[in-house]
């Protein structure tokens, strides 16, 4: 089932400001809150689906990417917001309620205290790799199984950093609330801000006996498997994410992301321009004056095309639909072939006096008027690629 438009799911325009998505976000998460709407399975996921919106077009660098190149810029390559666990919502965008309004309305969650804090733990690093294809690959999508070393979640603590169950306690500095409340005396009067608590970074707990495997860190440096759906139609140097895939946070953090740079394997006989695919096509110059029948490489395999009797050096040809589908969009670029005239740089004797006979023909004397109009006839051709 295709992703629904980011836009849509937030009810705003691509031209809202980030203001605007921000309340547009805390409209519907405050409307499908799992609290407000306790064992409704279709209320969470509208409520996982506007944090993935969220996440996205809050962050400027993803909805560029995602205005580019849709769903396949920011999550085409596995992913998306589906992936993260309640915990992880709340987490990373519990702050633009305020300090109250999930404790107010929906029993402290969210403003401190049980579970969705502002923070959990310490958020994982991102990672960028880069990943090889080949034109074939970008013409028909590839799936890419590689192996990452990066800092996976302890299986011994799952993640807590602790020993037993016995070794966690309630922080003492925030008393379990995850923040920390400071009130500063200003010219305007009295101001209360809150942050993160320095000491449990957001989890409401202590650890008095760390895990013997991670030492509390809550994550081991190891390697991870990972499966990457890349969409048809990607462009050299684009750039998709896989959300959650990065390093895995410490004592218990929200994971990085996944950056997947994409680069294009150059082909030995096919280049391309844009969706396009251009090929040089050379032939002899008896092959050129008399026509023949020629196999030339594309994309899907060799095929058979025709050489009219005449052809002219720079003839262009084309073959519809043989080049590469528009990333997230209907259609594919053509194969575009421009014939060349080979001239041999050494002549027999016996290929001289023919060539030499041929040379006083008025057939093979060049008409400076034709040559031109088939010249602008090329040109507006090659214009149109």
């Amino acid at each position: 089932m295709a992703k629904r438009d980011f836009y849509e799911i937030l009810g705003v325009g691509k031209s809202a400001s980030a203001d605007e998505i921000k309340k547009a976000y805390r409209k519907m998460a405050l409307q499908f809150h799992p609290d407000k709407n306790p064992g409704n399975k279709e209320a969470e996921e509208k409520f996982k689906e506007a944090a993935e919106a969220y996440e996205v077009l809050s962050d400027q660098q993803k909805k560029a990417k995602y205005d580019q190149f849709g769903h396949a810029g920011v999550g085409g390559a596995g992913g998306g917001a589906h992936h993260m666990n309640m915990d992880d919502i709340f987490s990373q965008f519990g702050d633009i309620f305020g300090e109250s309004v999930f404790g107010d309305f929906f029993g402290g969650r969210g403003g401190g205290g049980g579970r969705g804090q502002r923070t959990r733990g310490i958020r994982g690093s991102n990672i960028r790799i880069k990943v090889k294809l080949t034109l074939k690959e970008i013409a028909e999508g590839a799936r890419k199984t590689i192996k990452v070393k990066k800092y996976v979640v302890c299986d011994v603590c799952s993640g807590s950093g602790a020993k037993d169950a016995s070794s966690v306690s309630t922080c003492k500095t925030c008393n379990g609330a995850g923040v920390v409340r400071r009130v500063q005396n200003t010219i305007l009067g009295q101001m209360a801000t809150t942050q993160t608590c320095p000491t449990c970074h957001g989890s409401g707990q202590q650890v008095t006996a760390s895990c013997n495997k991670c030492h509390g860190d809550g994550r081991v440096y190891g390697e991870d498997t990972i499966n990457i759906d890349i969409p048809a139609g990607v462009n050299d140097g684009i750039e998709l994410s896989m959300n959650g895939k990065g390093n895995a946070g410490e004592k218990g953090g929200p994971n990085g992301d996944l950056l997947i740079s994409i680069e294009e394997v150059k082909d030995n006989d096919l280049k391309r321009e844009g969706n396009h695919i251009l090929y040089d096509l050379y032939i002899s110059f008896a092959d050129a004056a008399l026509g023949t029948k020629v196999e030339v490489p594309t994309i899907d395999g060799k095929v058979r095309v025709t050489i009219p009797e005449g052809t002219q050096s720079g003839h262009i040809m084309r073959l519809k639909g043989k080049g590469l589908p528009s990333l997230n969009s209907y259609g594919k670029g053509d194969q575009i072939i421009e014939v060349h005239i080979w001239v041999p740089r050494k002549l027999s004797s016996e290929e001289r006096k023919v060539l030499e006979k041929l040379q006083a023909s008025k057939n093979f004397i060049p008409d400076i008027n034709e040559t031109r109009k088939e010249k602008g006839f090329f040109d507006k051709m090659k214009d149109m690629f």
